[in-house]
Formats: C-alpha cells, structure tokens, sequence
C-alpha cells in the first residue's frame, strides 16, 4: 500500500467523526434535551469546538487525504508537473490544520468538562454552580441543577464525546503529518510507508 492509499484509510476515518461532532454540538444547543435561551447555555457551547474545529475545518484535509490516493504516479489532479511528492507535501499542511481544529474543540471541551454546565439553582438564578470539576467525581453536587432536568449528564456526555472524537482526530492527523513527510521524502508510489509494497 503507497501512502496515498494510508491516507485515504485517514480521511475515510475523519469525514464520519466531523459529522458525529457537529451533531454532538448542535445537540448542546438544547440543554437537557430542552429549548433555552442563548443566555441559559454553557458558553462553551457557543465556542463551537465541534461544529468548527471537529467539523468544518476537518472536511477539508479529509477531502485532501480521501484524493491522495486517486492521484497517479506522475502527477496530481490531472496536472503531470504537480508530481507526487508536491501532493503529499500539501497533505502535511491539511493534516496540520486538522490538528489544529482538533486541538481547539479538545481543550473546549476539557474546559467545559472541568467547569460544568450553566443551570438555574435553587434561587432561580442561572449560573454555574461547580468549580475545578468537583462535580465529576461527586455525583450529590449536581442536585445543585435545579433546571434543565438532566443538564449535567446531558452536557458530560456530548463533551465527552467531543474530547475522544477530537481526541482520535488529533491522532489521525498526526499520523498523516509522518505519513505525508515520508511520502515527500521518498515517493509515494516507492516508499510502502504504510507497509506495503508501494503499489497503487
């Protein structure tokens, strides 16, 4: 298998995660399963971690390692010049900006985590009743969410879910960063990075 055909396996990987975090962020937009006003959501949910980092921002280096493999060995895109190596090289800068999206809706969502959900207590004030993630190993603490019902399941769950999908494409895009440099450095189509015979 060349590098091209690794980085296809990559980017076939990543479209479906950057579709699960972007319904996991639209899903924080209803707390507890309930219509709020924006001012009664979590802040971070307005960051947009998974809709803009884990998800539109993936697409596009998913849609550049999806089109490595489609590229023959003596050019890219139908443009002979372009030459192998120039499209693996590109690839880097793709898989770099994928960690960079990654890496922004992880540390969101390790924050959101670590701060709680925004909730109305028992005074009927929205706040944010938690600090420094108490309530993560204390689960008595979250009777202290008066309202939405279930806020604080509802909101560890999804931002769970986004810190180990973001997670798993922060890995995904640091392997194409060492995928995409042996592919310049040696050829895709000669190299076998990926522990083949570098056939395409």
């Amino acid at each position: 298998m060349c590098c091209g055909g690794c980085a296809k396996c990559l980017g076939g990987t990543l479209i479906p995660l950057a579709v699960l975090c972007t319904l996991a962020n639209i899903l924080l937009f209803f707390p507890g399963g309930e219509v709020e006003t924006g001012d009664h959501i979590s802040d971070e949910v307005w960051y947009f971690g998974g809709i803009l980092g884990s998800g539109v921002l993936m697409v596009f280096p998913a849609l550049v390692f999806l089109g490595l493999k489609n590229n023959d060995c003596c050019g890219c895109c139908g443009n002979e010049g372009c030459g192998k190596r120039f499209a693996m090289f590109t690839s880097v800068i793709f898989a770099a900006v994928g960690v960079v999206g990654a890496g922004y809706s992880f540390v969101v969502s390790a924050v959101a985590m670590n701060r709680g959900p925004k909730c109305q207590v028992a005074n009927s004030t929205w706040m944010y009743p938690f600090e420094n993630g108490l309530y993560l190993t204390d689960h008595t603490l979250w009777e202290d969410c008066r309202f939405p019902e279930s806020i604080v399941p509802w909101n560890l769950t999804l931002f769970s879910l986004l810190l180990i999908m973001s997670g798993a494409q922060l890995v995904l895009c640091g392997i194409q960063v060492i995928n995409g440099l042996l592919g310049t450095l040696c050829g895709d189509c000669k190299c076998g990075c990926c522990g083949g015979d570098g056939a395409v």
